[in-house]
């Protein structure tokens, strides 16, 4: 007779659990370094050189703070963040949060489409057939594809982001001008601050929140997997700051050499790509620019409009799950795809995709003390004992939050006021 012991089924252990859980953490903080964020970081090292590369760093453990807090409010209540605002501070805050939240995914959207056909325009492609393209191949994907299809997807294309790793050493940076730079803060120079306040709301996003409280319901997470959950988005939030700080510091050593770009003289992303790839060799720079800023488009737009999609229908009540089908889910799907075609009609109609996407990410940063302090509040009230926010844990949270929140906010108006 067999054992007890046998006969029970054996648990996976630590790093076959995280194989199965990984996922909702490093799409949503590979989603986090989009195309505006890139160019966000590029304008801060061709403007500030190294000056800015500090803050980076320091947004890793606030980034992972705030995303821990959706995962824990996601995988324990089994609540998106729409449904538990609503249920526990009422429509009006729900909607209140669903329109910073609509608003925030609209201008994302934008930056991440525009990014998508300034790669095209590299190639000779007009916006309007590569934007095609892309609303046709990601409904597509939607449609006929499950949760754990769409997540393979977005970590296969987000993965082309590592090659600004690989820009960052090619464009051989001066690591004592560097470590000299980490002290140099101009806090009374408004153009200073306005890049402080847009790095924040390139890091520390609406959408982020939703997208992630979400994913993990969708697939399938408990309580018992919060460790392995917090592993993933603690990866995902090394990861995207290491790409920020190399976009950066590309930047940084290339343009930041001179004078032609303090002026902030970037405006469309051939501009950024053609004065970088110099220093790197034209094809082979163009190449790893390209694939950088595709990765990190597509994946940010497949996130951000599923977010959206996701979210009204937890506000409004219709389905919203990608294990729906489309006779099942026709308002989520419908949202979805109406989304992305708007997105991409008004890319084909041309905009300034640097100065947008700085300005998208400074508008991040002013929604912020409302989307992190909802987000603090429901980890206080929402969730039970054993996993609520209290105590000094809460204490170090909340000030985390409240400073990130707070200069973001400072920065953002002192920056846009002068």
């Amino acid at each position: 007779m067999a054992s007890p012991q046998a006969a029970s089924p054996r648990r996976p252990g630590r790093w076959a659990r995280f194989a199965l859980v990984a996922g909702p953490g490093v799409v949503v903080m590979l989603a986090d370094t989009d195309a505006g964020s890139i160019i966000t970081a590029a304008q801060s090292g061709a403007q500030w050189g190294y000056s800015l590369l500090l803050l980076q760093l320091l947004l890793v453990p606030i980034l992972y703070i705030v995303q821990e807090l959706a995962v824990r409010l996601g995988v324990v209540t089994g609540q998106g963040h729409g449904r538990a605002i609503r249920e526990h501070f009422g429509r009006g805050w729900a909607w209140l949060s669903v329109g910073t939240l609509i608003v925030a995914c609209v201008g994302a959207l934008v930056t991440e489409l525009s990014g998508i056909a300034g790669v095209g325009a590299l190639a000779g492609m007009p916006a309007p057939l590569s934007m095609t393209i892309v609303v046709v191949g990601l409904t597509l994907m939607a449609v006929t594809g499950s949760y754990r299809t769409v997540e393979r997807i977005a970590l296969a294309v987000g993965l082309f982001e590592v090659v600004f790793l690989v820009v960052a050493w090619q464009a051989r940076p001066d690591a004592g001008a560097a470590l000299a730079a980490l002290t140099v803060m101009p806090w009374r120079n408004p153009q200073y601050l306005y890049l402080v306040a847009a790095n924040i709301g390139a890091v520390i996003m609406p959408w982020m929140v939703f997208y992630q409280q979400s994913a993990v319901i969708e697939k399938g997470l408990t309580a018992r997997d919060l460790p392995a959950a917090r592993l993933d988005t603690a990866v995902g939030a090394v990861v995207t700051q290491l790409i920020m700080a190399a976009v950066l510091v590309a930047a940084a050593a290339t343009l930041g050499r001179t004078h032609a770009y303090r002026a902030g003289s970037l405006d469309t992303v051939q501009q950024i790509a053609h004065a970088i790839t110099p220093f790197l060799g034209e094809r082979a720079g163009t190449l790893m620019f390209a694939l950088g800023m595709i990765g990190a488009a597509l994946v940010a737009t497949i996130v951000v409009t599923l977010t959206a999609a996701r979210t009204l229908g937890e506000v409004l009540g219709f389905e919203h799950s990608l294990a729906r089908g489309v006779h099942e889910a026709p308002w989520f799907y419908g949202t979805y795809t109406t989304t992305l075609v708007l997105g991409g009609v008004l890319v084909a109609s041309g905009v300034d995709l640097v100065r947008l996407s700085v300005g998208v990410q400074v508008m991040n940063a002013l929604l912020l003390p409302l989307v992190l302090g909802l987000l603090f509040l429901l980890a206080r009230r929402a969730l039970p004992p054993p996993h609520r926010l209290q105590g000094l844990h809460a204490a170090l949270f909340g000030t985390a939050i409240g400073v990130a929140a707070g200069l973001g906010l400072y920065a953002g108006i002192a920056g846009a006021l002068s």
